[in-house]
């Protein structure tokens, strides 16, 4: 890693960009939920924003869509507590760190899960292309810290495991980025399901087209961008959030002995895992 180790500070173990800031994650714990608060779950270039854009459609202007609750400094509590419509909160926080009002009340969450390997290719480039992260010193180097759990919010692992332990605890639905990509019809479907939202099939597909990754793309490149309103807790860069969104592009960046590596740690970590057995996991 490189000089700017000033723009990451570890909070329990677990490494943050400081645009979380230290005195927000330790305020976050006496954080106030409402009953029909919506979580988005996800470890970092998983398709948050992808998820955030589909379920902002299906709930129309109902709602209001927040920037990552971890992201920004304290007055992003009272930023929440003055929104009085439906909230829908993205967030990158393990189960553990999640503020204990969201389990007392049992609220729904949606956590999407990513092939890692094309997690961390994806979230190589975000380290390369963003200012408000360390630069690193190449894929070798960044692989080894990935599976370290060296990089922002921590253990892809960890991660995912802490979510699937507690998974009857709260209400929470977990899609899987590849079967999205496969069939966004029928994943729209679920989340409809889930949310108890009635809508049609046309209505369905009219979602679809405009939550494709094509057209978020393009409409991104388009729009001008609040810097201060994003999903993303890393940035506030709408244009760094969308890269190439393909399945198997981790094949262009492993040699065979990463990948063994890579599948070792893995077979270790996800022995036990029930969610790991849906996760198209190329070897």
């Amino acid at each position: 890693m490189s000089l700017q180790a000033d723009l990451i500070h570890i909070f329990n173990g677990v490494p943050f960009s400081t645009r979380s800031s230290p005195e927000l994650l330790r305020s976050l714990e006496g954080f106030q939920a409402r009953d029909d608060d919506l979580l988005l779950v996800s470890y970092p270039k998983s398709g948050t924003h992808w998820l955030a854009e589909i379920v902002k459609h299906l709930y129309s202007s109902k709602v209001s869509l927040t920037s990552a609750m971890e992201f920004g400094d304290v007055s992003k509590l009272e930023e929440l507590e003055n929104i009085t419509n439906k909230r829908i909160i993205p967030t990158h926080l393990s189960y553990h760190m999640l503020p204990q009002d969201f389990k007392a009340k049992k609220c729904k969450a949606i956590y999407i899960i990513r092939n890692p390997k094309d997690t961390a290719v994806s979230l190589y480039h975000y380290y390369r292309e963003n200012p408000n992260l360390p630069t690193i010193e190449g894929w070798p180097t960044y692989l080894d810290m990935f599976l370290r759990g060296e990089v922002v919010c921590g253990s892809w692992f960890d991660h995912i495991l802490s979510w699937e332990e507690h998974r009857n605890e709260m209400g929470t639905l977990f899609l899987y980025y590849e079967a999205m990509k496969k069939d966004l019809f029928q994943t729209v479907r679920r989340i409809c399901t889930f949310l108890g939202i009635n809508i049609n099939d046309n209505e369905i597909y009219e979602i679809c087209k405009k939550t494709s990754f094509s057209e978020m793309k393009n409409n991104v490149e388009k729009e001008s961008v609040d810097p201060e309103h994003t999903v993303c807790a890393l940035t506030s860069n709408k244009k760094l959030i969308f890269r190439k969104g393909t399945v198997g592009d981790w094949k262009q960046y492993f040699t065979n002995k990463q990948n063994r590596l890579f599948d070792e740690m893995y077979n270790t970590k996800m022995d036990s895992s029930c969610l790991a057995k849906n996760i198209r996991y190329e070897n």
